[in-house]
């Protein structure tokens, strides 16, 4: 049975963020009374976008302070957080009529969430373009860098994001990953990593457990031969997966005795300040692959960064 489309929003983005729809009871109490009960705190600003029209149902009509809840929803727009300044350069590797592909820097978020509205990469390009309309086709976690790809025409999103869910896209990561102890060289390097992995709702860390695989990821090194530093001993790797559960690079890497350098999840969660990004993880997406929902051409996007310990104090630049 093919997905419902989820309802569109009646109400433009704001500085780039979409307004928030809100399902409210199927009872005669008012909307007002509702949106106050379930979200305490908000009273101050739900009763100033109710005075200006900025509470509306989902054909665009304003609330009103009587109007019941009656199982309908409404949209608004939340107020904006205070949030620290992240990297906002977001090159254009690809751009077409329909598609847009970027090079994201490390620590910025993909979309809104948590503690970053504003500071996330479709927010920004959103914001700088013009273009209400950008939609994510896939995800990069925020700590990770590299070639992110954005639909432009609504008409080719769900084709895009179907490639992905269908895995019927190609991808590429570079990672610089710390050595178990006694390592001196790669000859005992897997070719590969397949396990269950799994993620529980509101814990950080994913994990591996017991049962059919559902996450595969090719590896073999980027460069012939490890290197060590101050800090230990470093090997360059490339890594192909074939599957795209949460963290399964770094779940993979970890599981295998190799976390990804200055990674803040694995093995363990490292505090940070929400701004930090001067250790940033070592992972790239170098490279995605993806057949043109229009054209039907196939389009490789290369990215043009580079992992910082590759450079300085590592090997030279690949």
């Amino acid at each position: 049975m093919p997905r419902r489309r989820p309802p569109q929003s009646p109400l433009p983005p704001r500085a780039g963020v979409d307004a928030v729809r809100v399902r409210l009871a199927d009872s005669s109490e008012s909307v007002v009374d509702h949106l106050e009960a379930r979200f305490p705190g908000s009273e101050v600003h739900l009763e100033e976008l109710l005075r200006t029209g900025g509470i509306v149902f989902g054909d665009g009509s304003p609330v009103h302070a009587e109007d019941p809840c009656a199982g309908r929803s409404v949209w608004y727009h939340r107020p904006l957080p205070q949030e620290p300044e992240l990297p906002k350069d977001l090159p254009v590797l690809h751009e077409d009529e329909w598609l847009l592909a970027v090079d994201k820097p490390h620590g910025l978020p993909t979309t809104p969430r948590g503690a970053f509205v504003t500071q996330t990469a479709l927010t920004v390009l959103r914001r700088t373009r013009g273009e209400h309309s950008l939609a994510p086709a896939h995800r990069l976690d925020r700590d990770t860098a590299g070639v992110l790809l954005f639909t432009r025409d609504p008409g080719v999103r769900g084709a895009m994001q179907r490639q992905f869910q269908d895995r019927r896209t190609a991808k590429t990561y570079e990672a610089v990953v710390g050595l178990p102890p006694g390592w001196t060289s790669l000859h005992g390097l897997p070719g590969s990593r397949s396990s269950r992995i799994v993620k529980d709702r509101g814990v950080l860390q994913a994990r591996e457990v017991e049962g059919p695989a559902n996450a595969v990821t090719g590896i073999e090194p980027l460069l012939p031969d490890p290197w060590t530093d101050d800090d230990g001993a470093w090997a360059a790797l490339r890594l192909t997966p074939t599957t795209g559960q949460t963290h399964q690079l770094r779940v993979h890497l970890n599981a295998l005795g190799m976390p990804i350098r200055w990674d803040p999840l694995y093995p363990v969660v490292v505090e940070r300040d929400a701004g930090d990004t001067s250790r940033p993880l070592q992972l790239l997406a170098r490279t995605l692959s993806v057949v043109h929902p229009v054209t039907g051409e196939h389009l490789e996007f290369t990215s043009r960064r580079r992992l910082i310990t590759l450079i300085s104090p590592g090997p030279s630049p690949l």
